[in-house]
């Protein structure tokens, strides 16, 4: 039987991935919709919490927001107020308008702020992405780097020193490290919250890019640590297996360099574990890192979560969560894919 994957087989497989991951995502749609109606309390009440708020001033609320209609046809007792009637058209049902609107990449309105939910999380995600992102980069290379080099000085004392640095910086608190790293950047003159400095927008644009990375430089560090000591551990670990397989004594037999060895023949294979927890990741790191945000103040879409749970702000909670779902969604078909790219052994009947 050939190495290679049929390209039927092959184009099958791809389309199959494809099929379950947008079935995946339509399920998750169904289900973040009806998480937050089965909720308990009035939706109108809980995002404006006014004990003042008149009964008429909810209605209205109520009516602005599509909360006096029925949740869908029939099944209006989900909804903790009762609210129209099953004779409704089902076109007319706030699970139908919400789909609706999803397909025209709407997401309702914040309770708190009566903005589009789209347009803060599209503001708070690339606060996210270029904060994490920078940290998951430097994360994968040092501790690739890291892993690799512990095992190949397996079992001398560079070795042991690789893992007990990784299990130390992998079991810390991620909180209680940003508080460490806040404490040390206030003696040495680093920002301590927030993107940028008030007022830099009228300065040029290389100023402005050097005083985000320079409010950029703690948190990053604090997320590039706890997670470098676990890619660096898994590293080993895969390396360390491939390492002993046959394949690799009979590379060693024909003479090449413990270098060739992991460039042509080890690195590949022993990706593989890493791969899906990188993937894996990538898809949270759309949620942020929240902890991190929280106590650096970054204005990233973590934040924005913690924010929307203390204000009750449930069409924020609705479209951060579901951003979340599709990108874990993503992210594990990607790792998916990736395999049989790493691995040619890895078959997709």
């Amino acid at each position: 039987m050939s190495m290679d994957t049929p390209p039927m087989n092959r184009s099958r497989a791809l389309l199959q991935k494809i099929a379950w991951s947008i079935f995946t995502i339509l399920f998750v749609i169904i289900l973040n919709f009806f998480l937050f109606r089965v909720l308990p309390g009035d939706p109108a009440r809980a995002g404006i919490r006014d004990p003042r708020l008149k009964k008429e001033a909810v209605e209205i609320l109520r009516i602005r927001f599509g909360l006096d209609k029925p949740v869908i046809n029939c099944f209006e007792s989900l909804n903790p107020i009762k609210v129209g009637s099953c004779d409704v058209n089902p076109l007319d049902t706030q699970f139908f308008i919400y789909i609706r609107n999803l397909l025209q990449g709407e997401l309702g309105f914040s309770y708190h702020t009566n903005r589009p939910v789209t347009e803060i999380l599209s503001e708070r995600l690339w606060n996210t992405v270029l904060l994490i992102g920078a940290g998951q980069i430097l994360a994968i290379l040092i501790g690739v780097a890291l892993g690799v080099f512990a095992a190949w000085k397996a079992r001398t004392s560079l070795d042991y020193a690789a893992v007990m640095v990784s299990l130390l910086a992998w079991s810390l608190p991620t909180f209680w490290l940003g508080i460490i790293l806040l404490f040390w950047g206030s003696a040495n003159g680093f920002p301590l919250a927030g993107k940028a400095t008030p007022g830099m927008s009228s300065m040029p644009l290389l100023q402005q890019w050097g005083d985000i990375l320079w409010h950029m430089f703690l948190p990053t560090l604090t997320y590039t640590i706890v997670y470098m000591g676990e890619y660096t551990l898994i590293m080993r670990s895969s390396l360390m297996d491939v390492l002993s397989e046959d394949y690799i004594l009979t590379a060693k037999a024909k003479g090449l360099s413990m270098f060739q060895i992991l460039k042509d023949h080890a690195l590949k294979n022993a990706m593989l574990p890493l791969v899906t927890v990188i993937a894996i990741n990538l898809g949270f790191t759309v949620a942020g890192a929240i902890q991190i945000e929280a106590v650096f103040s970054w204005p990233g879409l973590g934040s924005a979560i913690v924010e929307a749970v203390g204000r009750r702000d449930f069409p924020m909670l609705q479209g951060a969560f579901l951003l979340i779902a599709v990108a874990v969604i993503l992210a594990n078909m990607l790792a998916d894919l990736t395999y049989t790219y790493l691995d040619p052994r890895v078959k997709m009947e």
